[in-house]
């Protein structure tokens, strides 16, 4: 007897394959890896042991800048850091041994001789750099000095300073054109003094090329306008921080666009940027995802750099509905990512292969060997584990069948000359990143476990049928009795649409379309399943076997 045969006749082996699928598919879901998003507990791992935001706040703190220090130490009373009052402490203790660096935000060996730093002056605190570069005496001071750079960038984009063509600013050196010339000297210093990446320092340098070849800023009038606001709100260690991490133009386009729209954001984004040495990856998620990306972005600062470098790594969403994870499984998901979702699915599969075979054995079709042969336990068992393996990779993943991004920092053009006879602006509606809420999953979680057990109790009915010891023209006519029984999962699947519509509109449940249809579809489903596979299947061998008994009686 093969141990197939041995184990549908143990008593126990059916209960035993139901557990087991049960311990499987919930040790696949407390696995903290997801493909659309990422779970708190997997960026709590990755925060682990690495520096928080007060221990980088420290580090800035021994290197003397004051001011990207102090924009941290404001990240981390915002994120709740418990050494937050420390770093404070030591920031205070720094600025009082050298108060007339703090409005600079740190001393530089490029504007002392400039500026003298060690003087005093009517600024006590951190100073946006556009003070100090936009009067006349600092401009001339500045000019004088960028003049003898042997630098070819330095040298190109002074001679920017003489284009008649400036974009939104005045031109340089004709009246109101001072801002332009402050910035002009202000990106020649930072690129004097190597506060630039090397591909934004390149970029730039092409840019001047080609404002001086075409007699027009163009492109580069647009630096100065993006670099306007960053230095408005930045003094010049925060400034030359951030632009030491940014690659492109582009970059500080966006960061100019996020200091305007969410100021209050902006010491987390700074710090972000400053956390994972990269600030273009760092702008990319936010633009993406909008406030709700800063809010991801906020709980990873609270676990750690290497929370940060995480989320930012795989640029998704944090699934804030995500239960209870093994947190042991999460360093191995920090080392093999693609490996463990595949087996996070396939312990999803598994565990509802086991769990319906489990069911066949148990109440499908407890006859034995005959009974499983007839109805191809393994085959149905395998649909069925595939379509509820399905349900289980949806629930776990509310972001797979969300597709469009926030545009909460998007920079929005206006068009005051559309705006006719006192009405308001047309705009386009706020997108934002929606993903399928708590109540939507356990919306369409219910209405697949109801139909899932209206399947095994049609099921069941056609075995209980099959078991009878009357004729086969009698169980035909037994079975065409419980044609409404077959038909309940399309009765159940309409009722729970339409409760689920009246609980939407009462505000029980959020509004979600597909929440409400989905308990039709699993009711085709199930009732499609039942009658082609089942009920066809088993009339058909009740008509042949009235069939071979008229044969026989007649012969």
């Amino acid at each position: 007897m093969s141990a197939t045969v041995l184990a549908a006749k143990k008593p126990f082996a059916a209960p035993a394959l139901v557990v087991a699928g049960i311990l499987i598919a919930v040790t696949a879901w407390l696995v903290p890896v997801n493909l659309k998003s990422v779970s708190p507990a997997l960026l709590r791992s990755a925060g682990e042991g690495t520096p928080t935001l007060a221990g980088f706040g420290r580090q800035l703190v021994d290197a003397e800048k004051i001011g990207p220090a102090a924009l941290v130490l404001a990240a981390a009373r915002t994120v709740g850091d418990p050494q937050a009052p420390a770093l404070a402490r030591d920031l205070d203790r720094l600025i009082a041994r050298q108060p007339t660096f703090a409005p600079w935000g740190g001393w530089d060996p490029f504007l002392d001789p400039l500026f003298n730093l060690r003087a005093p002056t009517d600024q006590p605190a951190s100073t946006p750099v556009m003070t100090f570069f936009i009067t006349d005496q600092d401009r001339a001071a500045l000019l004088n000095y960028l003049s003898n750079s042997g630098s070819l960038g330095v040298q190109a984009l002074l001679r920017t300073r003489e284009l008649p063509l400036a974009g939104r600013l005045p031109a340089a050196t004709r009246p109101g054109g001072q801002p332009l010339d402050a910035l002009i000297l202000l990106t020649g210093l930072l690129y004097q003094g190597e506060h630039l990446s090397d591909s934004l320092q390149r970029e730039l340098h092409t840019l001047a090329e080609t404002a001086l070849a075409q007699k027009d800023l163009g492109d580069l009038g647009t630096f100065y306008v993006d670099l306007l606001a960053l230095s408005r709100r930045l003094d010049w260690a925060q400034l030359s921080e951030l632009l030491r991490r940014t690659d492109s133009t582009k970059t500080v386009a966006e960061y100019a666009q996020l200091a305007r729209v969410a100021p209050d954001q902006f010491p987390l984004i700074y710090s972000a940027a400053l956390f994972t040495q990269s600030a273009d990856r760092v702008a990319v998620y936010l633009l993406q995802y909008g406030k709700a990306g800063a809010e991801d972005l906020r709980l990873a600062l609270s676990f750690g750099e290497g929370a940060v470098q995480q989320l930012i790594l795989h640029g998704v969403p944090v699934n804030h509905s995500a239960g209870p994870a093994l947190s042991s499984a999460a360093t191995l998901v920090l080392a093999h990512p693609r490996v463990m979702l595949i087996l996070k699915y396939l312990g999803y599969f598994f565990g509802a292969f086991l769990i319906l075979r489990g069911l066949d054995r148990w109440i499908v079709a407890p006859g034995g060997v005959a009974d499983l042969e007839r109805t191809a336990p393994e085959v149905r068992a395998g649909i069925l584990a595939v379509f509820l393996a399905g349900l289980l990779i949806i629930a776990s993943e509310p972001f797979l069948l969300k597709a469009s991004a926030s545009a909460d920092y998007q920079p929005r053009l206006h068009l005051p000359m559309l705006v006719t006879n006192g009405a308001p602006p047309l705009s386009a509606p706020p997108s934002s990143l929606h993903s399928m809420n708590t109540s939507t999953l356990v919306t369409i979680g219910i209405f697949a476990v109801l139909q899932v057990v209206m399947y095994f109790i049609c099921l069941q009915k056609i075995n209980q049928i099959d078991q009878e010891d009357v004729p086969p023209l009698l169980k035909l006519r037994l079975m065409e009795n419980e044609d409404n029984l077959f038909d309940c999962g399309l009765y159940v699947g309409m009722m729970g649409t339409a409760a689920a519509l009246v609980l939407q509109v009462l505000g029980v449940i959020d509004p979600n379309l597909l929440a409400a249809y989905s308990s039709n579809l699993f009711g085709l489903l199930c009732v499609a399943l039942v009658k082609i596979r089942h009920v066809r299947g088993f009339k058909r061998r009740l008509i042949l076997e009235q069939e071979a008994r008229l044969a026989a009686v007649v012969a």
